[in-house]
């Protein structure tokens, strides 16, 4: 069943993955109309997760960053389709790293680096950057069910340098690198909630009480690899560019879960300054304080 619904499916996304990114706009623009207003996709939990994060604001405008929310949503979607046929070419056009140059000491020292990125602007995108760093870059991601999807989105995903690992081989990825002595840069996509059998910390997220994903700074404490925050931003439609900011350069200087707060907050402020490009659409306060 899932070869079928593949072979039915992926050829229609290709078609539409070939097609400029102003037509993908133009569509883009078609579909905000029955998602919002229509089918109300996960409408209920954006409007719980603006409600939460910023009190202070008035309906009229907790309303207007929600329908810039979904615009934005639907554009991402859109950029992923693309990313099937997009060239290495036009992808360069369209993201690019203000400060690569932090990284050079690093380099040096012939040191590996954690990545610690927030679910903000197209985060999927800017991971194609290893062209620029001078790293192999390996990020975690979760595998979708139909393996036969996971495979066409993992090559998608690879086909300018980074690699893509599923969370359940990340650990022993790492570990395989740090005993061969591989310098890398390793990506991890940490704003998620952890299961609640896997809460180690609970800290504070646009002022809510909710536990923190603690692995990559038990990760960077363990090897003892420097930690740092990619700022990923949206110049225009299609365009990123990204700005690396250091949170730890000496992990292991910091006390339990420092890191992990230094990155919520970097996130948090990130997302005040334009609320519209973060993925309201997760349940990000499933399990706050109550």
């Amino acid at each position: 069943m899932q070869r079928i619904s593949f072979l039915i499916i992926y050829p229609i996304i290709w078609f539409i993955s070939i097609l400029p990114l102003k037509v993908l706009y133009f569509f883009s623009d078609l579909l905000f109309f029955p998602l919002y207003y229509v089918i109300g996709y996960r409408k209920k939990v954006v409007r719980s997760n603006l409600k939460l994060s910023f009190p202070d604001k008035s309906d009229k405008e907790l309303l207007l960053i929600e329908k810039k929310t979904f615009h934005h949503f639907i554009d991402i979607f859109m950029e992923m389709i693309k990313g099937f046929s997009i060239s290495k070419k036009e992808m360069r056009k369209r993201i690019r790293l203000t400060n690569p140059e932090v990284l050079d000491e690093f380099k040096k020292q012939n040191k590996s680096i954690i990545i610690m990125a927030g679910h903000y602007a197209n985060w999927e995108w800017v991971s194609h950057l290893n062209w620029v760093m001078d790293y192999d870059v390996f990020s975690a991601y979760k595998k979708i069910k139909n393996e036969y999807f996971d495979r066409k989105m993992k090559s998608s995903r690879t086909k300018f340098g980074a690699q893509f690992i599923a969370t359940t081989d990340f650990k022993s990825l790492m570990e395989k690198h740090f005993k061969d002595k591989k310098k890398s840069m390793y990506g991890l996509v940490s704003d998620q909630s952890p299961k609640l059998g896997k809460v180690h910390y609970r800290g504070s997220f646009m002022g809510v009480n909710v536990p923190m994903q603690t692995g990559p700074e038990t990760l960077a404490k363990k090897y003892d690899y420097p930690v740092i925050y990619l700022i990923s931003n949206r110049i225009k439609r299609g365009y990123y560019e990204a700005t690396i900011k250091i949170l730890a350069e000496k992990p292991n200087d910091f006390k339990d879960f420092e890191i992990t707060d230094l990155f919520s907050k970097t996130l948090e402020k990130q997302i005040r300054n334009n609320p519209e490009f973060y993925f309201w659409t997760h349940k990000r306060f499933k399990h706050r304080a109550k």
